[in-house]
């Protein structure tokens, strides 16, 4: 007879446990729950820890991973990660005690319960009903840089929205790129965009007289380059060699680079601002043409 975990394994990880008195015996699945090789999700249903925490809470509740939760899963970045699964039910189901979680109401389909997740697209516009602007164009930008979804979509979707976060969700579906490379560079652009700071374009390539340099945000015009200083360490002495030498490169060819650290973008988005818009007031064609 095979073991209970084998047989979850070969159910998908879960199963009742009507299913799995068929293919096993009561005591074996009780010593596999004593000995912690199978969790009890909720009354009469068995799961494999392998599951995770939130396909678990989504199995137990007969839901689905959404928002938050969903977001992680798809390797989407986030600000903070969620403390308790973020759960989606549907809309008529009545509350019922269980494992912690955050729960929602909405419709799932039927694709998104065999999966027991949300689309890429819905978990975009989830984020986008409970996250502040910044967070969630981060999301989008990174959803769009998978390849999986496209700009057209994110409009479409966002413009047929109902309910809260739709007024968010246009915004992020109008402003989210596929460029951008990662999420302290969408929070700085973020920034740009909420304080109608018009001119930067993403990932620029620069002319610095033979070689092509790259700049996170780049204002042609004005030539004032912004790059998004993360915590990221240079690989090597070479990498840190050569990114030193990308912004002699941009001085040398009369760019002002400025550079944000993520406490600086995060912590002090007020300064950031303000410091962009004066570099670019001062370089900008009108104000050279008053020198």
């Amino acid at each position: 007879m095979a073991s209970v975990v084998e047989v979850l394994a070969r159910l998908g990880g879960s199963a009742t446990s009507a299913e799995l008195a068929r293919a096993t015996t009561r005591a074996a699945l009780k010593a596999a729950v004593e000995q912690g090789e199978v969790e009890r999700l909720t009354r009469g249903i068995y799961g494999l820890p392998i599951l995770g925490a939130d396909k678990m809470a989504a199995i137990a509740y007969d839901g689905v991973v959404s928002h938050l939760s969903a977001a992680v899963a798809w390797k989407l970045p986030l600000l903070v990660r969620p403390e308790k699964p973020h759960i989606t039910v549907p809309v008529k189901r009545r509350p019922r005690p269980g494992r912690p979680v955050v729960m929602h109401w909405a419709a799932v389909s039927s694709a998104e319960r065999i999966g027991r997740m949300t689309s890429l697209l819905r978990t975009v516009l989830d984020c986008a009903r409970i996250l502040p602007f910044g967070e969630a164009l981060a999301v989008a930008d990174a959803a769009l840089a998978t390849g999986q979804l496209s700009r057209d979509e994110l409009e479409a979707a966002a413009t047929a929205m109902r309910g809260p976060g739709r007024p968010n969700a246009l915004r992020i579906a109008a402003a989210a790129i596929d460029r951008s490379e990662s999420f302290l560079e969408s929070m700085l652009r973020s920034l740009l965009i909420a304080e109608r700071i018009d001119g930067f374009e993403p990932q620029l390539l620069v002319d610095t007289g033979g070689t092509l340099a790259r700049v996170d945000l780049g204002y042609r015009s004005a030539q004032v380059a912004l790059e998004a200083e993360g915590y990221e360490f240079h690989g090597s002495a070479g990498d840190f060699a050569a990114d030193c030498r990308r912004y002699d490169d941009l001085v040398a060819a009369g760019w002002l680079v400025l550079r944000f650290t993520y406490q600086q973008v995060l912590g002090d988005p007020r300064w950031v601002v303000e410091t962009v818009r004066s570099a670019v007031a001062q370089r900008s064609p009108a104000a050279n043409d008053r020198r």
